[in-house]
């Protein structure tokens, strides 16, 4: 099954460099290193490495605290962060700096699989959450690499794709030396897929610290705005119609801030005003667009009440961990399969409030704009949410150095052979 895989991909690289370079128009960062996608770095080399893949924003901002943590408890390790989208690879840049190297994902060929591994010989891969590639997995236990499933999450949904295509899938979760599980259904879900050594750990986005900075530069914004504010958070395409035809809301602002910066522009005809341009919107705008990168912190700083977007389609919603540690009271619509711990806890605490579509999601955020009491309820059971499931960090540690330590028994043995 593999190598039909290896030979359908093969069949469609060149579609997929297309698609890269028609992204690379409204993301310039597509069409920089573009050999790295096929496994020709000119990065340094350093010795021992640590290697890390996060394919997008998400999993790039979900993996600080794990990342923060190896750069002082490995010190002597470099990390390496691979991701896959343009957004992706600027948000490790803004967060990350020169700390750690920075590079693409080579394209899950075996061949270029194996000039990355020979390039930067890593002592541990860890892989944020999901993000499963037959090929990598089997080069990397073939070149005697331990690799760690972080911050994993399987919903039901994707569990049922993962059956169809089992015999591709099985052997590649076969190939995982470990599972950091989110919770005990993600733990159960992947077990049952052949994933063989699974522990829950906890969602690391607990553990993330939202910027003071941005906070302190939110709640200023919000002072100086002097009304209302509803923020509709990380939009996807077909979203932001619906949620704004039924926000009847007269005197607050709605601030839309989409998930990809591709979108800006195709948003930007329902706003009157943009962070980019206008450091504050007129008395009289009805919409502002947030159309800037790595500030969510500010934007849930700077509302009273935070919708969260990719919930009103069947996409499996956004990261609502963030609103809700920087202190905002969240509504979420239906779909939320891929954050459905997080959405439970938060539900459950009375942090947020689940809507059955965009019109209802519209109508709690005007009753939550007039109930100051209930959004301060909600604000402080939210924190109290995330201050109590903190620690998957440490437990994430943990698992990285026994697997470094089993690296090392074994290399050891090998030698000795």
């Amino acid at each position: 099954m593999r190598a039909l895989y290896t030979l359908l991909l093969g069949l469609a690289l060149p579609l997929v460099l297309m698609r890269v370079w028609w992204r690379g128009r409204a993301e310039a960062l597509y069409r920089e290193n573009i050999a790295e996608r096929f496994g020709h770095y000119q990065l340094d080399r350093p010795e021992p490495l640590v290697w890390i893949h996060a394919v997008s924003v998400g999993e790039a901002r979900a993996a600080e605290p794990l990342v923060r943590a190896l750069l002082t408890q490995f010190a002597d390790h470099r990390l390496l962060i691979t991701c896959t989208t343009a957004a992706g690879r600027a948000t490790l840049k803004q967060v990350y700096g020169e700390s750690v190297l920075i590079a693409w994902l080579p394209y899950d060929l075996p061949s270029v699989v194996r000039r990355f591994l020979e390039y930067f010989r890593p002592r541990l891969g860890i892989v944020m959450e999901t993000e499963l590639w037959p090929n990598l997995l089997a080069e990397c236990r073939r070149y005697a690499v331990p690799v760690l499933l972080a911050n994993a999450r399987l919903s039901a949904k994707s569990a049922r794709g993962y059956r169809r295509w089992q015999r591709l899938s099985r052997p590649a979760l076969a190939s995982l030396a470990a599972v950091c599980a989110q919770s005990a259904a993600d733990a159960e879900r992947l077990r049952a897929l052949g994933a063989a050594t699974v522990e829950v750990t906890g969602n690391l986005k607990f553990d993330v610290t939202p910027d003071e900075h941005q906070l302190t530069a939110g709640h200023a914004w919000r002072a100086e705005v002097a009304r209302p504010v509803v923020l509709l958070a990380s939009t996807r395409d077909g979203e932001e119609e619906p949620l704004l035809s039924a926000a009847s809301f007269q005197q607050a602002l709605i601030v839309v801030v989409p998930r990809h910066a591709r979108r800006f522009e195709d948003v930007a005809k329902w706003a009157q005003s943009r962070r980019s341009r206008e450091r504050l919107p007129a008395a009289a705008d009805r919409v502002h667009l947030g159309d800037t990168m790595g500030e969510m912190a500010f934007y849930y700083a700077a509302c009273d009440v935070a919708v969260i977007g990719g919930s009103f389609a069947p996409l499996g919603g956004q990261n609502l961990i963030e609103a809700l540690a920087a202190g905002a009271p969240v509504i979420v619509g239906p779909h939320m399969y891929n954050f459905a711990e997080a959405t439970r806890l938060a539900l459950q605490a009375g942090a947020a409030v689940q809507a059955t579509d965009a019109a209802a999601a519209m109508r709690r955020a005007g009753e939550l704009l007039g109930n100051e009491a209930e959004r301060r309820r909600m604000r402080t059971a939210g924190s109290a949410l995330c201050a109590a499931h903190r620690g998957a960090t440490a437990r994430h540690v943990a698992a990285c150095r026994r697997l470094l330590e089993f690296g090392d028994g074994a290399r050891t043995t090998a030698r000795r052979d």
